[in-house]
């Protein structure tokens, strides 16, 4: 390929692809980071299962550090939206939606995935983020609810799984539905044995405040919880690696053992966009392992490692 814009080409900048273009900019590979601002990570407010940081810390706060670190190392960072991938010889080439284009010897697709929301406008979820009545991650902030009453909003299994998940830390737990709940067999069992209450009637309002959540039932009935969680699925940003042949996994994202590469030579895929648990602890080590993937492959490509006898 004649003078590609960068050697490695990272899409998405949140803790995957800032951990990426940290460790290739360290390996003194020329990174550029092309992302259109909306990394899920942004809108945490408080973490407080990030290693490393006991007293917890948002985002925001969280990706701003990332950016700084790479660019001090010698990444590039630019706010552009990339709406397609392709192959051309020798490497790659992405554009945006004016035609823009950035051409790589290897990329790097660190895109994650968007939640599904209870359909809420934006200014108001943000807000009931920030407040901690609105959740989407039990995993990260379970613990913050503990002895609260909770909320989970999801009417299938999926959603009956997130309220025995949330059970362990509440004994206040109901499960609740945007339309009639339908379950598979035995779940029902499950969830009384549980102690978790179904709401039969269906949520048509969801109205979060500043420290509670109330909801209002299709029977006319309104319930106020301290958190709710949405158990309504999200849409993994997987578009762009698999329109090059990257391998899909489960519910539309990446297999799982895209950060080691795959059938495309010099494609890698990091972060939640992957097959597994999304988390930013795992961010960090897929980003780490993409790029030095990476880094590996181009070394390979310029007879930089050790060629066995033979």
């Amino acid at each position: 390929m004649s003078d590609p814009t960068a050697e490695v080409i990272v899409v998405g900048a949140g803790p995957a692809g800032l951990t990426a273009a940290l460790y290739l900019a360290r390996y003194r590979r020329q990174c550029l980071v092309l992302h259109d601002g909306t990394s899920r990570a942004l809108r945490i407010p408080r973490s407080h299962n990030t290693p490393g940081f006991p007293e917890g810390i948002s985002g925001e706060e969280l990706i701003g550090r990332l950016a700084v670190q790479a660019r001090q190392a010698g990444a590039e960072i630019l706010d552009r939206h990339i709406a397609t991938a392709r192959l051309t010889e020798g490497g790659f080439v992405l554009s945006d939606a004016q035609g823009d284009e950035w051409s790589a010897r290897a990329l790097i697709f660190a895109t994650g995935v968007e939640d599904v929301g209870p359909g809420l406008s934006r200014t108001v979820e943000d807000e009931a983020l920030r407040n901690g009545v609105l959740r989407y991650c039990p995993i990260c902030d379970g613990r913050e609810a503990v002895g609260r009453a909770i909320a989970v909003l999801g009417g299938d299994d999926h959603g009956a799984a997130e309220a025995l998940f949330v059970r362990r830390y509440s004994d206040a737990v109901t499960l609740l539905a945007l339309e009639t709940p339908a379950f598979g067999p035995g779940v029902i069992e499950q969830l009384d044995a549980a102690g978790i209450l179904i709401e039969p009637s269906p949520a048509r309002e969801i109205a979060p405040g500043a420290v509670d959540v109330v909801v209002g039932l299709q029977d006319g009935r309104r319930l106020t919880f301290d958190v709710l969680y949405p158990a309504l699925g999200s849409k993994p940003r997987s578009v762009l690696p698999l329109s090059l042949g990257v391998p899909d996994g489960v519910a539309g994202k990446v297999e799982a053992g895209a950060p080691l590469g795959g059938p495309r030579p010099g494609i890698f895929v990091a972060g939640d966009v992957v097959e597994g648990l999304d988390q930013i602890s795992v961010a960090f080590g897929h980003g780490a392992l993409a790029a030095t993937r990476a880094h590996n492959y181009l070394r390979g490509l310029d007879a930089e490692t050790l060629t066995p006898a033979g």
